[in-house]
């Protein structure tokens, strides 16, 4: 059984382990709409781009209005004007008996006061400090940057111009893999993968025609 766990793995199976036994232990590869996706790799790329040094200004011109919009909202940002550590930057980390990985947007710095950047171009999670994401993102970057003054997660909500910002706390970091190791304990021990009750969201999973729970 996999013990290894990516936030969307964790996302995945709370929202529907049927989904996830289709994706990732079947390994059921269903395409997707790439549209749905191409604004948030636009802004992801030159943002990596942008951090690495390289000319960009050729790909700025290609951006519709919408996205170079959402491009000067992020140059502008106080936290993505920081002193970059590393962009797109791969992460993993021994939580107990399981691993847990994830890729970094950025990791930006102000004197030894640490900031895990993630651009947002749609919504940001409801419930943002226990985020799987913020969870296994800040349990990682703690270890890998040991003397540090501070480390924060900033999610930067570019559709709505605003920042929101989890400090890391050892009541945090105790709280993170007590609850991260819970999850995944679930999810290594489950067997009868079925369905949530609230399947509104059915319609919209790219696995609705292959999947064989009946609604």
């Amino acid at each position: 059984m996999m013990k290894i766990f990516s936030p969307s793995m964790i996302k995945t199976f709370i929202t529907c382990p049927v989904k996830y036994n289709l994706k990732f232990n079947e390994k059921i590869v269903v395409p997707q709409n790439p549209t749905l996706f191409e604004k948030g790799k636009k802004i992801h790329a030159l943002a990596n781009y942008y951090h690495n040094g390289a000319d960009i200004s050729k790909l700025e011109k290609a951006l519709n209005e919408n996205e170079k919009l959402l491009w000067e909202r992020l140059k502008n940002n106080e936290y993505f004007s920081k002193k970059c550590i590393q962009s797109e930057y791969p992460i993993t980390a021994k939580l107990n008996e399981f691993w847990i990985f994830g890729r970094i947007d950025a990791i930006v710095k102000e004197d030894e006061n640490y900031y895990i950047l993630d651009y947002k171009t749609g919504s940001i999670p409801k419930n943002p400090e226990y985020d799987s994401q913020t969870m296994i993102y800040l349990l990682c970057t703690d270890l890998i940057i040991p003397n540090k003054n501070s480390l924060s997660f900033v999610y930067i909500d570019l559709k709505n111009s605003q920042n929101k910002i989890i400090k890391f706390s050892q009541e945090l970091k105790n709280d993170y893999e007590n609850r991260l190791t819970e999850q995944c304990n679930i999810i290594t021990n489950t067997h009868d993968f079925e369905g949530k009750e609230n399947k509104t969201n059915c319609k919209f999973c790219e696995y609705n025609k292959i999947c064989k729970v009946t609604y």
